[in-house]
């Protein structure tokens, strides 16, 4: 199943758990991605992020002592952040909305619910490469446009004098 389009993708995993680092490792060797480098916690995300350039970064949300959210703030917004633009996918089985929302606030591209699959974790990818979202400094806000679909034009009148 390994895609020619992924051969040249170079990707960070961020995730504390050993095991999981594995399997995305793998699952990601399998899609045809060639270069992955893997870091055991946002600071070593971080870490890894300076020294070399990546196409995607994929973290884990729960970690310690730098979680997935405050790892996508220090990408998008820290002033010594490399790139700031990095496609970053969120990996979790927290999908209380809270967390689903937080991660979104944060900056993340795409979102991916454990358990994982390869289907899933392809189809994030190719929103990524093929379908990218343009970027967004606003406010208190840095990342991807949230919105997804384009509007053929302007919306329907909210005000009686619009």
């Amino acid at each position: 199943m390994a895609d020619p389009a992924y051969h040249n993708l170079r990707v960070l995993i961020v995730d504390d758990n050993a095991t999981m680092r594995d399997l995305l490792r793998r699952l990601l060797a399998s899609l045809g991605v060639r270069d992955i480098v893997q870091a055991a916690d946002g600071n070593g995300g971080l870490e890894s992020l300076r020294l070399s350039k990546f196409d995607v970064i994929l973290s884990d949300l729960e970690m310690a002592p730098m979680d997935g959210i405050e790892f996508t703030r220090q990408v998008r917004t820290s002033p010594t952040s490399p790139n700031p633009y990095v496609p970053i996918v969120m990996i979790t089985g927290h999908t209380e909305m809270n967390r689903v929302h937080a991660a979104r606030d944060a900056g993340i591209n795409e979102f991916v619910v454990k358990p994982i699959t390869l289907k899933n974790l392809s189809a994030r990818l190719i929103e990524i490469v093929e379908r990218p979202r343009p970027f967004v400094r606003s406010g208190d806000y840095v990342g991807p446009d949230r919105r997804r679909k384009k509007r053929a034009g302007p919306g329907p009148t909210r005000r009686k004098d619009d």
